[in-house]
Order: C-alpha cells, then sequence, then structure tokens
C-alpha cells in the first residue's frame, strides 16, 4: 500500500510551510531516516527526513519550490518495488476535463464579453464636443456632473475632473512570505496570552562603554558586541530572579534547570531569535563567538529550527537605530523580553550637586503579569541596572 508523505507540523503554532524543494528525484530509493525535501515553517529552513523506505513517487501535480502547503498535505508517495502509484483528485479531474475537450464540439468562437459603456439618461445634456469626447474616453456619465459652462453647459474640465476625482488609488501587492506570516501569528498569540506590562528605567552605561572599549583596545580576535554583554550580565541577574525564566503551562510554571536567551536578529527575510546556550557559565568571548556564528547563519538563511529553540528570555535591541525606549513584544510562551534603547551622552547630577556629562541607555522590560506582579520586575530591572552600572564583577 503506497505510504503518504504529507507536510509536516514542525512547530506548535505551524499550520502551513512553504515547500523548497525535492532531495530525491523520482524513482530513487529511500530509506527510513534519509532526507527528502526541504521546508520553510516557523521562520527557518530545514530538511524533512523520511519515516519509511520505499521508491519516491512525485505526482506530476506535486508541490514546486515556493508553493505555500498546508499541514497534511500530501507531496507524493514511497511505493514498494512494482507497486502502482495511487491517481489524485487532481489528475481525475484534470482526465476528465480532457475528455470533455474531445468529446465536445470543434472550432468554435468565442466572442470576447461586450464592454459596458456609461450611458446617459433622461434629455440631453448640454456639453461641448471636446467634453463629450473626453467624456467617452473617461467614462465619466455626463448627466453626473454638475456644469461650470455658461448657460448650464458642460466643459472638458469638468469632465476631467471627475474622471480625476473618481480614479482609484493606485497599489501595489505585495506578498506575505511564511516567515512574515510565522513573525505575525506569534506576535498575536504573544496579546492573546499574556498580560504584558512594560516598565523602564535609565542605567549609566559609562563603565559598560568604557569596557567594551578596553576589549577592543586589547586586540580581542573576538569581540563582544552590547548585546554580548548585557545578554552575560542578564543571565547573571535571571538567576537572582529566576520567575522571569518561568514558562506557564496549563496548572503549573515550568522552571528551566541552564539559562538559554534568546537574541532578536534583523534580517532581510524578517526578525528571527537564535538562541545563546547556557549563559551563566559560557565565558563572554564563548558567547561573543556563540552570536557571530548564529547572526551570520540568521542573515544567511542557514538558520535551524533548533537553533532557535530552548530560551527562557529574550534580548531585543533597537539603540543602534537611535531609539530610546519602546516597547518590545513577549517571545510567547516566554514570560519577559528586555528591550535595550541607544546609549547617549546626558547631563547628570551628581550627589554633591557637581552637573557632569554621562552615558545613559534606558532599559525596557516586558513582562507576562499573570506569571509576575510588579514589584518583583521592578526588583529584577533594579538588580540588572546596579550590574550594568558595575559590570566588571558580572562578567569574568
Amino acid at each position: 500500500m503506497p505510504i503518504h508523505i504529507t507536510l509536516p507540523r514542525l512547530g506548535w503554532s505551524m499550520e502551513e510551510g512553504k515547500f523548497l524543494a525535492w532531495l530525491k528525484r523520482d524513482g530513487d530509493a529511500i530509506k527510513e531516516g534519509d532526507p527528502i525535501f526541504t521546508l520553510e515553517s516557523d521562520k527557518a529552513a530545514q530538511e524533512v527526513e523520511a519515516i519509511d523506505s520505499g521508491i519516491l513517487h512525485i505526482p506530476p501535480n506535486g508541490p514546486q519550490p515556493g508553493d505555500v502547503i498546508k499541514v497534511g498535505h500530501v507531496l507524493g508517495y514511497l511505493l514498494a518495488e512494482g507497486e502502482s502509484a495511487p491517481v489524485s483528485s487532481a489528475q481525475v479531474s484534470n482526465q476528465a476535463e480532457e475528455k470533455a475537450k474531445d468529446s465536445g464540439p470543434k472550432n468554435l468562437i468565442h466572442s470576447p464579453a461586450p464592454i459596458l459603456l456609461p450611458t446617459k439618461t433622461g434629455t440631453e445634456t448640454p456639453a461641448s464636443p471636446r467634453a463629450r469626447r473626453a467624456a467617452k474616453e473617461h467614462r465619466v456619465d455626463l448627466i453626473t456632473l454638475t456644469p461650470t459652462g455658461k448657460g448650464g453647459r458642460i466643459r472638458e474640465r469638468d469632465v476631467l475632473a471627475a474622471s480625476t476625482n473618481s480614479m482609484p488609488t493606485s497599489t501595489r501587492e505585495v506578498p506575505i512570505t511564511s516567515m512574515r506570516r510565522a513573525i505575525a501569528t506569534r506576535m498575536v498569540n504573544s496579546l492573546s496570552n499574556t498580560a504584558p506590562v512594560t516598565i523602564t528605567c535609565r542605567c549609566d552605561a559609562t563603565n559598560l562603554v568604557a569596557l567594551r572599549q578596553q576589549l577592543k583596545a586589547g586586540g580581542s580576535s573576538i569581540l563582544p558586541g552590547f548585546t554580548d554583554i548585557i545578554a552575560k550580565i542578564t543571565a547573571s541577574a535571571l538567576h537572582t530572579h529566576p520567575m522571569l525564566t518561568a514558562r506557564w503551562d496549563t496548572d503549573r510554571l515550568l522552571m528551566p534547570e541552564q539559562i538559554h536567551i534568546g537574541i532578536a536578529v534583523d534580517t532581510d527575510a524578517g526578525l528571527l531569535v537564535p538562541v545563546l546556550r547556557d549563559v551563566v557559565t559560557t565565558s563572554l568571548t564563548a558567547i561573543a563567538a556563540q552570536s557571530r556564528q548564529l547572526i551570520e547563519a540568521a542573515r544567511a538563511g542557514r538558520l535551524s529550527a533548533a537553533d532557535m529553540q530552548g530560551g527562557c528570555f529574550t534580548i531585543t535591541n533597537l539603540g543602534s537605530f537611535g531609539i530610546e525606549a519602546f516597547t518590545p513584544i513577549i517571545n510567547y510562551p516566554e514570560v519577559a523580553i528586555l528591550g535595550l534603547g541607544a546609549i547617549i551622552w546626558e547631563p547628570v547630577s551628581l550627589e554633591d550637586g557637581t552637573l557632569t556629562s554621562r552615558q545613559q541607555m534606558t532599559l525596557s522590560l516586558t513582562f507576562d503579569h499573570r506569571i509576575l506582579d510588579g514589584a518583583p520586575a521592578a526588583r529584577f530591572l533594579q538588580t540588572l541596572r546596579q550590574r550594568m552600572e558595575e559590570p566588571f564583577a558580572w562578567l569574568f
């Protein structure tokens, strides 16, 4: 009996995916575990393996690269030796159409549908010859116009004005990719399934900037970015305030054993969130190397679904765009997300009343109020701010 090859559900929210390519040809012998096609789903492209063995049969109406296909749709078949492929309903329909064509009358001439022009009703409307020509050209009914000419006569300008006002605004259709659709679904799910609250605080980033300048001057082969440094400090704060790493699971909370942090990456295809692993125990240099590798893979379209799974907290940075504060959306089913704003010079009054200039940044924390109250969230942000202002003790 033919074994159906169907589009699998590869993510909890996946309803469809983009078929990219067959990795085997029609008639190839397939073994269980062989990769047979690639699929883009939930913002990542990955190979799909066969769960049975047999001879691959790709039907004539099989999927083409770029086709968006629903979960469960039959893509092809695995056949036993000498077994015939099933005939799909689409093939039966095509055969019926061909048969109808062959048995029908020949040499029929199909006349194009008549073009319906606007017609005047009632009495003849006074209009200049040029106005009549313009009305015919632009398909404007003269009786609907308000004349401005002498004696109530319609002029050409009346027709052209009506034509311009009635013309639809030109638009350009932009197709929605499966990745954009996945992003949209995640955003809506987040807002539908959480009680998001955003709180902000100002952080003195002067020592943070000085630290990175020291690392740069040290000539390290891999220079950590601000997101890498802050991810490492954030992991230590999450270790002190573990409720921000929890997940709501029906009637219980799930707490991770390790702290994996997602970092939002802007790509041409859309926003992706690869995950840094075990940030608490991993060195800053190793985090920077891991981060660089994931960002390059994301922007080259080589990020796997596994690279984006397992996170318990997310950091998103819009500071490079000059954004000071914003309201990040929780990467559901996580509990919280941290937004990093731009680092800018600002005048600051010291305790002795002296006015000086310091580098400041805004931290924006969005958290799920179902799981976390405002005070615990504020305490986490307070801890994070204190550690960012004295970063050396929390990085090495």
